[in-house]
């Protein structure tokens, strides 16, 4: 390089002399842009060697082109870049337009041209030069970033909403933790009270005569009293849960304890309760069909899905329960044909006091479902709901098969 640039010095007229254009056109052809030189009218003039490198057409094919550069162009970008020769010809400057060149072999490649006027020393246009170099790589890198950014927007996005879903959820159960606080503190009291009208009660009963007039009114008075009494304890259960030791037993066993205490209502109601129990895998510390739950927990879940399952299903209709193990979950659905849910109120149904049974009287208080979340919670558990109205109802319960928490080690 030194050796051709002291020769090229050497060639160079000396001073005072001007500069022959082959010198000009000398520097122009060794650039690795492809250089272009085009009159005033955007009549091509010349164009380097580099032109074949980046196109696959030669200088000499360049010139024989009446619309040069356009047929070197992608079609969708002709237009725009006809509009901007012919501006770059009144003498305008612009600076890295990007558009995309065809090559003679197919392929496509992403361009920037520059170009700038050509003054003669007399002061008039000769036209301009165009400097036209690759940028695919900045592209490509380009639309990487784009992509990257898309990708980090998701996530924050995603991010955002689970942050707000866990706001929700926190600010659920503060409301709940009050709601129970509530509760439980009412329910204290009332139980007090309670227990001492329901003692006086059975006193008076025990020593008044059947023949007494409304004497068949004293049971309908003791039922009324013990369901108060089941709705205090509900309400108590909402802030103080009693928390069972888990033991390991046979749930098909428990299955079938539960569809005897669901008879009496299922034959008022005229709905059959049926079971679909798979049998489960044996582990290392359990047998086929073994749990280690909370017996007397889990058998009030499950009683309060299929008691509301019942109440939602019309005569003549069928409740089923499902038994299934999903890895080591244990997975029970308690499904109905009956009215099924609102879509604006499925999200509600397990607030504390909330109830689509409120039409009806004496139908709860709209404690069973916040109850029984918080019991299946409580055991490391999920539940969920999909309701189609009109169709029916899915309650799916979701335990782990095996329970372990430090006061179950106790």
């Amino acid at each position: 390089m030194s050796f051709q640039h002291d020769q090229f010095a050497r060639s160079l007229p000396s001073s005072g002399q001007p500069i022959p254009p082959e010198f000009f056109r000398a520097i122009a052809e060794s650039t690795v842009d492809w250089e272009s030189w085009l009159s005033s009218t955007g009549q091509i003039l010349w164009v380097n060697r580099a032109v074949q490198r980046y196109t696959g057409y030669t200088p000499d094919e360049c010139l024989q082109m009446s619309d040069y550069p356009l047929p070197l162009i992608v079609p969708e970008d002709r237009e725009r870049m006809s509009n901007q020769m012919k501006e770059a010809a009144t003498g305008t400057t612009g600076d890295n337009i990007e558009f995309r060149v065809l090559h003679k072999d197919g392929a496509t490649l992403w361009m920037a041209v520059s170009w700038q006027p050509r003054i003669s020393r007399e002061g008039q246009s000769l036209g301009f030069r165009a400097s036209v170099r690759d940028v695919t790589e900045r592209r490509r890198m380009r639309e990487q970033l784009r992509l990257q950014n898309e990708r980090l927007e998701q996530l924050v996005q995603a991010r955002t909403a689970k942050i707000a879903q866990l706001e929700q959820h926190r600010l659920n159960m503060e409301k709940l933790a009050a709601l129970g606080e509530l509760a439980a503190g009412v329910a204290h009291e009332i139980n007090n009270p309670l227990a001492g009208i329901r003692n006086a009660f059975a006193l008076l009963k025990r020593h008044l005569p059947r023949r007494v007039k409304h004497y068949d009114k004293l049971d309908l008075i003791d039922k009324e009293i013990e369901r108060i009494r089941g709705i205090t304890h509900q309400m108590y259960q909402l802030y103080c849960p009693t928390r069972q030791k888990a033991v390991v037993f046979n749930i098909h066993r428990c299955l079938e304890d539960l569809r005897s205490l669901c008879l009496p209502m299922s034959r008022k109601w005229q709905v059959k309760v049926v079971q679909d129990c798979k049998h489960l895998d044996a582990t290392d510390t359990l047998d086929r069909n073994q749990v280690r739950l909370r017996e007397g927990e889990l058998k009030q879940i499950l009683l309060n899905l299929i008691h509301n399952a019942i109440q939602a299903s019309s005569p003549g209709q069928i409740v089923r329960v499902e038994l299934s193990q999903v890895d080591e979950q244990l997975v029970v659905k308690v499904i109905d044909n009956g009215c099924g849910i609102e879509p604006d109120i499925i999200e509600s149904i397990f607030d504390p006091f909330f109830s689509t049974k409120a039409t009806t009287v004496g139908q709860g208080m709209g404690l069973g479902l916040s109850v029984t979340r918080g019991l299946v919670e409580a055991m490391q558990g999920k539940i969920k709901v999909t309701s189609s109205v009109g169709e029916g109802t899915e309650f799916c319960v979701l335990l782990p098969r095996c329970l372990h928490t430090e006061e179950d080690e106790d």
